[in-house]
């Protein structure tokens, strides 16, 4: 029961990384808001675990985020976790991209994490801290094709991380990234067969990552055992990034 007492913010907790976070939190003690545009999704599992609720949110919007942080102060008085999970890709060759879905990108990734975390430092400082954890991706380390917007938003996020983590630290706000690789979430599916074969052919540990994987890292970094971590950027991707 490492976060028994604290409250959590989840955004994207409706599927994939983020509802298996929201299920670890749960799980060690936690009370949760999941902020997602999936609201039925997001309902469904509310209603599966204890003290949790689902607020339709698109963190793009920042009348959406003021929300967002109005509900969690009315519904449990007090924010410890926030975890920056949102997002979305597109992939387009560069020659060809449209200019609309790189704003897309960068408004759900990178302004999104942004208006969030901006929204919430008001009521850690109430709480006297807590704990930001952004979704980076091993794509905002190195070069991917056809991924230019969604490496460009990942990489920005890392940037964020640090900027936030040495802004907040006099108010015991710690911030933290993590850069997940290849996840078997929805995120993936639609490409998972191709994905699996240049897994099992380039990853050391040659499989895809389980989105709970993820989770319990994020878990630990929301936790009191991560007390004296900040700034720092935890990559979960089997391996990739060592080569």
């Amino acid at each position: 029961m490492r976060l028994k007492g604290k409250v959590a913010i989840v955004t994207g907790g409706a599927s994939g990384i983020g509802a298996a976070t929201v299920r670890e939190m749960i799980k060690e003690g936690a009370s949760v808001l999941i902020a997602d545009l999936n609201e039925e999704l997001g309902n469904k599992l509310a209603k599966e675990l204890d003290n949790t609720i689902c607020l339709k949110t698109n963190i793009a919007l920042e009348e959406d985020v003021k929300n967002m942080v109005k509900e969690i102060e009315l519904t449990f008085g007090r924010l410890d976790i926030l975890f920056n999970c949102a997002g979305l890709n597109i992939a387009e060759r560069t020659d060809y991209l449209k200019i609309d879905n790189v704003r897309h990108i960068i408004n759900i990734n990178l302004i999104g994490s942004i208006l969030t975390s901006k929204h919430t430092l008001g009521i850690f400082k109430k709480t006297k801290g807590g704990s930001i954890i952004n979704s980076a991706s091993i794509m905002a380390h190195t070069g991917q094709i056809r991924n230019l917007a969604y490496s460009a938003s990942k990489a920005g996020i890392i940037n964020m991380t640090k900027t936030l983590a040495l802004e907040y630290a006099k108010y015991n706000i710690r911030v933290n990234s993590i850069s997940p690789g290849f996840i078997d979430t929805p995120f993936l599916a639609q490409n998972k067969e191709v994905i699996q074969n240049y897994i099992e052919s380039l990853l050391p540990l040659a499989r895809l990552g389980k989105p709970e994987e993820v989770a319990k890292v994020v878990t630990f970094l929301a936790s009191d055992d991560a007390s004296y971590i900040t700034g720092a950027d935890f990559r979960i991707d089997g391996g990739y990034l060592a080569k």
